[in-house]
């Protein structure tokens, strides 16, 4: 079954928006996704006639919102997997996600002259919070590198792993060159050698259907923005053995089950990890936004970015000048580029003119340009609601671009 993009557009406000006069088109998924009118309904419903402090109230509106909480957390153990609903935190991110493993996981198991590796094409949030971590216990940060085309030298990860090792941390893509990293095999690997993993898939979620059980990973994590939802809810997947032995790394209320002045004992899985008052409405946004998400279907979704990813490849190549970055065989839908003589904030800037939204910069990935020896990109990244249509817009106003600059 194929999609229907209209039907799809309809759902989406904002896309019918117009900027310097001109049609949006917007292709910075990669960053945050659009939310359809059905996650910003419920929004707006449960803030007019729910709105109320979960877990703690005997009353109706706190039962109402404390339901619809724990309905979307049994929502996100589903659509990921999850052997067991306890085993899905809510965080404010993917962000938070990582620093709240590399907090709680490194106190517990990490330790002087252990080793943690960490691929050479992560976002900075599943970089520089194994840094702070390997500084506060005198640990060694170790690269897992990617080859010129985009694409981890999975060859090399065996070597690299010693008893020392005790975790790696990868995306599942990467949002700077959009790879799409052989997740299963690296977790393989690592459990052969007793080593954890954890898996950002903040650029997957919305793209790849996840299972956590399949894949075998201790850790996933994502941010419901990129997945059509509200900003500042994200979700932290964990095993629940390991959980269980990691301590808490925020005090507050919620997160404890008896407290005096001596000592505190603290909550069961899931609410040791959620101290003080959740962001319980966008909560429920998520459940919706993943409503959304899965009556359309992944696997459908997938294919049809697919398409515009191949479209879109073919079409920008023609352009004299234009480069590429991240010519991996297994991708999703971004595009990375530099065109010769251009810098990439003067292709953005004169593109955004013309209405069409792309990323420019280095996109919290500064270790993928030094990779390159670039400064920057720009980046298109697509969802199912773009069209070949906007595509050629693309091709054109770069085109148009490379005339006016005379390249």
């Amino acid at each position: 079954m194929g999609l229907d993009i209209k039907k799809i557009r309809e759902d989406f406000p904002i896309l019918k928006e117009k900027v310097h006069g001109k049609d949006l088109v917007y292709f910075d998924n990669a960053a945050t996704t659009h939310k359809p009118k059905q996650v910003i309904d419920i929004l707006s419903e449960y803030y007019s006639k729910y709105n109320s402090n979960v877990h703690r109230g005997v009353h109706y509106l706190s039962n109402k919102c404390t339901d619809a909480n724990e309905e979307t957390r049994i929502k996100v153990q589903n659509f990921i997997g999850a052997k067991e609903s306890c085993e899905i935190i809510f965080t404010r991110g993917t962000t938070e996600s990582i620093n709240l493993v590399a907090f709680s996981f490194g106190e517990k198991f990490i330790k002087e002259g252990d080793e943690i590796i960490v691929s050479e094409m992560e976002h900075h949030s599943n970089l520089v919070p194994w840094q702070m971590l390997c500084q506060r216990k005198n640990a060694k940060l170790v690269k897992l590198p990617f080859s010129d085309n985009g694409e981890l030298e999975i060859d090399l990860l065996p070597s690299l792993i010693n008893n020392n090792t005790k975790l790696i941390a990868v995306n599942h893509i990467s949002n700077a060159l959009g790879t799409v990293n052989p997740i299963k095999e690296i977790i393989d690997i690592a459990h052969q050698n007793n080593v954890k993993v954890l898996v950002d898939a903040a650029q997957s979620i919305q793209h790849k259907k996840i299972n956590v059980q399949e894949l075998d990973a201790d850790f996933l994590v994502f941010s419901a923005h990129k997945l059509y939802g509200p900003t500042g809810i994200g979700v932290l997947y964990g095993k629940k053995e390991i959980l269980d032995q990691m301590p808490p790394w925020q005090g507050g209320g919620e997160m404890i089950s008896t407290v005096s002045f001596e000592k505190s004992i603290y909550n069961e899985l899931p609410f040791k990890f959620e101290a003080g008052t959740p962001n319980f409405i966008d909560i429920v946004g998520l459940g919706s936004a993943i409503d959304y998400v899965e009556n359309i279907g992944l696997e459908v979704i997938d294919a049809y970015e697919n398409e515009l990813l191949q479209y879109a490849t073919e079409k920008l190549s023609t352009i004299n000048g234009l480069r590429i970055y991240g010519t991996a065989k297994n991708k999703a839908s971004v595009i990375s580029f530099l065109v010769e003589g251009i810098h990439f904030y003067d292709m953005g800037m004169l593109l955004d003119q013309m209405g069409i939204a792309v990323r420019t910069g280095t996109h919290c990935s500064e270790t993928t340009m030094q990779h390159f020896d670039i400064t920057g990109t720009v980046r298109a990244s697509f969802s199912f609601y773009n069209t070949k249509e906007e595509i050629d817009a693309l091709y054109n106003g770069i085109s148009r671009i490379c005339k006016m600059m005379g390249v």
